[in-house]
């Protein structure tokens, strides 16, 4: 026996914790992720970069690692390292802005044609893994939403 007195939680059950309840699925949701990618020789941490790099130039406007940052919801520094995997992978570039002190991140041809292959196949991997909510996954997005505090 652990000598810890349960009966401070609220829960009956561990089972009953929504964070236990996050943590396992998010964490089954990321190793389905993570052998879905594998093929692609990509992390899913590279993955959500050139997704986010993809998706916030798509109008052709210059974008910095902080707006990447912002987009995933990471830390810059940790970002940095991420973008910095990409680099060296050649499925990115980082380039100087005029005034030399924000670096832009902009895809290469390497890269939009791995984002092109990896895309559908992180798509699908989700609507297998999501696939069992069906008509209740709007419910769970607006949720999610709600706990990012962006609804």
């Amino acid at each position: 026996m652990s000598g810890f007195d349960w009966t401070k939680s609220r829960f009956e059950k561990a089972e009953d914790s929504p964070g236990l309840l996050l943590w396992q699925v998010s964490s089954r949701w990321r190793r389905m992720i993570e052998q879905t990618l594998a093929p692609f020789d990509l992390t899913h941490p590279q993955f959500v970069a050139l997704a986010s790099i993809a998706w916030l130039g798509r109008n052709g406007s210059p974008i910095s690692q902080a707006d990447v940052a912002r987009h995933m919801k990471l830390d810059v520094n940790t970002v940095s390292q991420v973008l910095r995997s990409l680099e060296k992978k050649g499925l990115i570039e980082r380039r100087r802005s005029p005034d030399e002190r924000v670096r832009s991140p902009v895809l290469t041809e390497v890269g939009i044609e791995r984002l092109d292959r990896s895309l559908p196949a992180v798509e699908t991997a989700d609507r297998q893994f999501f696939g069992a909510l069906e008509r209740d996954l709007p419910d769970l997005v607006r949720s999610l939403r709600v706990l990012l505090r962006e609804e």
